[in-house]
């Protein structure tokens, strides 16, 4: 035999009437909401949830002494919700009672730290009280609970775009004072390259954003989240560089003979996701002629073009049965974006060697915008989130190519290929299939 418990079903009762409320007083049908409230009243005068919407209509009145007590009385009947303690702390504010508003806001916090109105409030006491700094800190907290790219609520848009801004005059302030200190110290230290603690420093003064390997495939743990290597990796590079013209001649050469042969870099067939591939799928606004394609050698191409594959033999390509090498030339038309996306694992890295640049042509890694130079390669690990812009009138034409890390063991490289090729073949998957 069941039986039911009449205190649940009241505040079921309760909740309901409050729902249909809100309800009510969105669709601007005044009159009907003041009948649910106050039937709610009736039904349970001491319901926190009935005593916080009370408390709200006291607040919107102009009546912040009532609000305040019906505000008090709610977290008095649930101590526990930091929701009750925000309200109760906006109706001390407006009455000018400064120790109390702080009180109830630390009661909300200790609840529930993250609790983005109260963090806000802490925020605007602080700024209030002639504290910017710690105000700050506040507010960063409050940021940091909002999801990015989320919009607020419009109740606390405005509030949030000020803690923005306090935030970003906060940030600047640090970095300033911190390169006072630490201006000394450099030219103590000769003034020399100190690339990393600068990276550093951006990321703890917001000036640059923090960006994670993220592959689509294998993750191999343990390796430095590197944006754009340093050529004391590559040993050869200088060596690639040097044949920039002949590999131009050659891919002009192509571009007159064999525009045939090229073909749209993003090709992916009916029924896969297409997410922020859509615009650029089987377009020729970013077209590659292969070389080596999934670890296959395009016979015809390569004999088209002996001197880049000459280049290419001499680099530490990656090998990895049907995937691997991939080289190809990267042709993006005028006024072309390719949108941000990751690669596939950081055991290898990608190299371009730029042939074909006009103004208006750039490329960023994670936090960091570079613009190209003909005959003038980088490395750069592509799991970290990066994108690149074609804004000229004129073609944008690059040499692309994939290496090994050159931060695995030899040891660590062979098994990494042997781990990738039975994950191809556990699942028979086809080259264009992809890991």
């Amino acid at each position: 035999m069941s039986t039911v418990n009449p205190v649940a079903q009241d505040n079921e009762s309760v909740q309901r009437m409050l729902q249909a409320y809100r309800a009510a007083g969105a669709a601007g049908r005044a009159q009907e909401a003041d009948q649910l409230l106050t039937r709610a009243a009736q039904l349970a005068p001491a319901h926190p949830a009935v005593l916080n919407e009370l408390g709200l209509r006291m607040m919107s009145a102009g009546a912040p002494e009532k609000a305040r007590e019906l505000f008090a009385r709610a977290t008095q009947a649930d101590p526990r919700s930091a929701g009750l303690w925000s309200n109760l702390a906006v109706s001390l504010r407006a009455l000018g009672l400064v120790p109390q508003e702080l009180e109830a806001i630390e009661r909300a916090l200790a609840l529930e730290p993250r609790h983005t109105a109260s963090l806000l409030q802490k925020g605007t006491l602080l700024e209030a009280r002639g504290d910017p700094r710690n105000a700050a800190r506040a507010y960063r907290n409050a940021l940091a609970t909002i999801p990015a790219g989320a919009e607020p609520p419009p109740t606390i848009a405005e509030i949030v775009e000020h803690a923005r801004a306090a935030v970003r005059a906060d940030d600047e302030a640090l970095g300033q004072a911190i390169e006072t200190k630490l201006a000394a110290i450099r030219a103590q230290h000769g003034g020399g390259d100190f690339g990393r603690v600068d990276r550093c420093l951006d990321l703890l003064v917001g000036r640059r954003r923090r960006f994670d390997p993220q592959p689509t495939f294998m993750y191999f743990p343990q390796l430095p989240a590197i944006e754009f290597f340093g050529r004391e990796h590559f040993p050869w590079l200088a060596a690639l560089e040097a044949a920039t013209e002949e590999i131009r001649a050659e891919l002009m050469s192509v571009l007159v003979s064999d525009r045939a042969g090229l073909e749209p870099y993003i090709d992916y067939p009916a029924g896969v996701p297409l997410d922020q591939w859509r615009e650029l799928n089987r377009s020729r606004r970013w077209s590659a002629y292969f070389l080596w394609n999934q670890g296959k050698p395009q016979a015809e191409h390569l004999a088209r073009c002996p001197r880049t594959a000459a280049a290419l033999a001499a680099t530490p390509q990656c090998d990895v049965a049907d995937r691997a090498p991939t080289a190809f030339f990267s042709i993006l038309e005028p006024h072309t974006r390719i949108p941000a996306h990751t690669g596939v694992t950081n055991t290898r890295l990608t190299v371009h060697l730029p042939l074909i640049v006009p103004a208006g042509c750039a490329f960023r890694v994670g936090g960091e915008t570079r613009e190209w130079v003909a005959g003038r390669a980088w490395v750069f690990d592509d799991t970290i989130e990066h994108e690149a812009w074609n804004e000229s009138d004129a073609p944008r034409a690059i040499l692309i190519f994939d290496v090994w890390n050159p931060l695995l063991t030899p040891a660590e490289r062979d098994l990494m290929r042997a781990a990738t090729e039975v994950v191809g073949g556990y699942y028979k998957l086809s080259p264009e299939e992809g890991l």
